[in-house]
């Protein structure tokens, strides 16, 4: 478990973009969109990271709804994969703890709380979807009992209790086979919303079902196929109705639909929607030039008051004209249908501008809107927009009953759930997706006015059209040598076109002010390098570092120096001989020292090649003068590590002092992380051979472990420690690369480590 505490960001990065009522049923420009606060960082409260979950501890696999019981310190969630409710200890936020599990014999869906009892979603069909099955399991938390187990008329999905505690409705969604035909509508029997009475003890409650067939405008008359429901304090319940793209209000003391509605279309302009597979060989790149006409199709709604409600507009369906739905943002309607505030793109802008979009989503749903939450809390009333895809919540303040954007929260993988804890002013957010080194997480946050760190450490300020310029992955950093305030970065070859960034860290958060990409002479941009180092050239531009990828031969490990454009002056390979026993772990840091015919360029090998001694890796020189390629032998910590975790290095900095920092570490993540840390290295005393002499090993001294400092600023200890500078006036800044959210939780930690001499004392 990690926790940390957050200090608001500036938001000088970005325009402020203005708001323009549309009305629900029309197309909707992506002109309109949330506003940005422009006041200063202490003068209101933020929400900063306190603790994080790994639902591991509790012996669950995933954390998809998330609630809490009335005075807000232990939480619920439910596990599908496992069919069990968990519970968590949250009487210290920063340190929640494993609280045990409960069976509840079947698939949970969703969990509500109500007084004393939860209220859990259960799905019997076990994959049945002509005959969908399900129950409501009534659990006393006093002695986490099952008192009763409802029968439901299908399968459910959303439950939700009203405001009054008087009601609750159970969203029976009978889902579609999306591998019948296409998954087209119709796909019977079509689902309902039930209302649970909850007047008395659990044994003497009741139901009724409202049937939302029928409704006109709908896609299908015949299937609702029913989302979610909220509930304000008129006991009026907003039902989504996702593949439909509609909506309809229940009066629940009637049981009757006493409107609805479409949620309309909106018009897409200036967004990716070309999806392509990561990496060089694959062409993944983000660029903002497209315009999409995309159905709402919402999922989850919220009421904001009793006449407005939001909903995130993920989407769920392709008609028979093949086109898709999801808006890729948020609406705000009111209760005759009228849309009184659209996001458009401007959550999906945000998110790039954090580094935190999924490529691989781009045709898509994008950053794919799910979760959506309302808090009201005593600092006012806050939306909650869950962003599926990009592992972030997007955090918006209702200012005279528009959202105004505050801040981006970094998530876990795929946040599903979110609840509002206003009492204890917390949120927690369920991420419901393990993968790879990543387990599924419960993520908490609190509002607060004394958080000492940014929500995001990197984002990107606008490029020459006002569109966020995109990035992800960021690798290695090097420090401009007059300007203290600027270092630059590259990025991997998750995106495939090889970029050089202008990083102001003088902002809190860093803002990449420039984004140049990398060409030929003629100008055709390289999209077969994967830059992992960078070095600032003596007689200026840079020298860059490219990773080789041998295994497919495509690409060769080379240096390559360039100008301040971008433009590819120069390129080096390695040796035939010692390119033949390189493998896909090669180049991954580069630092460069002299001038003239004394110009010596360094390289980092991320792990052994063939013929290195066990443990050991290559640091390569290349004389610029001469092109002679001579090395020396680092050895990499000795480490009893889990099966197919593995040491390398990361980065190579000049250091002031003429010696040289190395990154050493781990691909480990979260608690399994052990080793993240900075070596020292005197590389001018060293002696230097040419390939095929013994080579001599390089001593190293500790000039610091980053671990507990990654720890500290993170929801979840990341593994890739990537790169590291020290700026013109000697202080130190490392960053994360964040793999493009690629089975990644994705959030990016820049890293200001202080002086040199604070930074590395061992």
């Amino acid at each position: 478990m990690q926790h940390r505490q957050i200090r608001r960001w500036r938001r000088g990065a970005a325009a402020t973009i203005a708001f323009t009522a549309v009305i629900a049923t029309g197309v909707v420009p992506t002109t309109a969109g949330s506003e940005r606060s422009g006041r200063d960082d202490h003068d209101e409260e933020a929400f900063g990271h306190v603790g994080t979950f790994d639902v591991r501890d509790n012996g669950t696999v995933s954390a998809e709804i998330v609630d809490a019981t009335k005075d807000g310190r232990t939480l619920l969630y439910t596990d599908s994969n496992t069919g069990l409710l968990g519970f968590v200890d949250l009487r210290d936020p920063a340190n929640p703890l494993p609280a045990g599990t409960l069976p509840i014999g079947g698939e949970p869906t969703s969990v509500a709380v109500t007084g004393r009892y939860a209220l859990v979603a259960t799905d019997l069909s076990a994959g049945n979807f002509v005959a969908p099955s399900g129950k409501l399991v009534v659990v006393d938390l006093r002695d986490r009992s099952i008192v009763r187990e409802i029968p439901l008329s299908g399968q459910p999905d959303n439950v939700t209790v009203s405001p009054d505690e008087r009601y609750a409705t159970i969203v029976i969604e009978n889902q579609r086979d999306e591998s019948l035909n296409r998954g087209r509508l119709p796909q019977l029997p079509g689902g309902n919303l039930t209302i649970l009475s909850m007047s008395g003890r659990p044994s003497a409650w009741g139901t009724r079902v409202v049937g939302l067939a029928g409704l006109p405008g709908m896609t299908d008359a015949t299937d609702p196929e029913p989302e979610y429901a909220d509930i304000n304090e008129r006991n009026q319940a907003v039902v989504t109705l996702q593949e439909n793209n509609h909506l309809a209000i229940v009066d629940l003391r009637t049981a009757r639909v006493t409107a609805s509605f479409s949620a309309g279309s909106v018009v897409l302009e200036n967004i990716d929607a070309v999806e392509e597979r990561l990496g060089p060989q694959r062409r993944g790149r983000i660029v903002l030039d497209d315009s999409l006409t995309r159905r709402r199709e919402p999922d989850t709604v919220q009421w904001v008051s009793n006449r407005t409600f939001a909903i995130a507009n993920e989407g769920d369906y392709t008609d028979a004209s093949g086109a898709e739905g999801g808006s890729r943002g948020f609406t705000v309607f009111d209760t005759t249908g009228t849309v009184v505030f659209e996001s458009g793109a401007s959550f999906e802008y945000e998110a790039i501008r954090a580094g935190h979009f999924n490529e691989t989503r781009a045709a898509n749903k994008g950053v794919e809107p799910e979760a959506l939450e309302v808090g009201h809390y005593d600092d006012g009333t806050y939306l909650f927009v869950g962003g599926e895809r990009a592992n972030v919540v997007g955090v918006y303040r209702m200012r005279r009953g528009q959202p105004v954007f505050e801040q981006l929260l970094p998530t876990g993988i795929a946040p599903e759930g979110m609840k509002a804890i206003p009492r204890r002013d917390l949120l927690a957010v369920a991420n419901e997706t393990a993968a790879g080194i990543f387990p599924s997480l419960i993520t908490i946050y609190e509002l607060d006015d004394d958080h000492d760190l940014p929500s995001t450490t990197l984002v990107s300020a606008n490029d020459a059209n006002g569109l966020p310029l995109p990035w992800n992955a960021m690798s290695g950093l090097a420090a401009d040598p007059t300007n203290p305030a600027i270092v630059y970065a590259v990025s991997d070859s998750v995106l495939s076109e090889a970029g050089i960034h202008t990083v102001d860290v003088s902002a809190e958060p860093a803002v990449i002010t420039r984004r140049v990409l990398v060409t030929d002479a003629a100008g055709t941009v390289r999209n077969d390098l994967d830059l992992e180092g960078i070095a600032v050239a003596p007689e200026g531009g840079f020298w860059v570092a490219s990773e080789g990828r041998v295994a497919s031969g495509t690409r060769p490990n080379a240096i390559l120096r360039v100008d301040a454009n971008g433009v590819v002056l120069q390129e080096i390979t390695l040796p035939a001989a010692l390119a033949a026993t390189a493998t896909s772990n090669g180049f991954e840091g580069i630092a460069a020292t002299g001038t003239g015919t004394t110009q010596y360029v360094y390289v980092a090998v991320q792990r052994p090649w063939a013929g290195d001694p066990a443990e050991t890796v290559k640091i390569g020189r290349y004389e610029v003068a001469t092109g002679q390629w001579t090395f020396v032998q680092y050895a990499l910590d000795p480490l009893t590590l889990p099966t197919g975790a593995v040491i390398g290095l990361s980065e190579i900095t000049l250091l002031p002092d003429g010696t040289f920092a190395i990154i050493e570490r781990d691909g480990l993540a979260g608690r399994d992380a052990v080793q993240k840390k900075v070596y020292g290295v005197d590389l001018a005393g060293a002696e230097f051979r040419p390939l095929g002499e013994p080579l001599v090993t390089v001593g190293k001294v500790l000039l610091a472990d980053l671990l507990d400092e990654m720890r500290e600023q993170s929801i979840y200890t990341p593994d890739k420690l990537e790169g590291l500078a020290v700026t013109a006036d000697g202080q130190v800044v490392a960053v994360t690369d964040n793999d493009g959210l690629i089975d990644a939780i994705g959030q990016t930690l820049l890293l200001r480590l202080g002086p040199v001499a604070e930074a590395f004392n061992g």
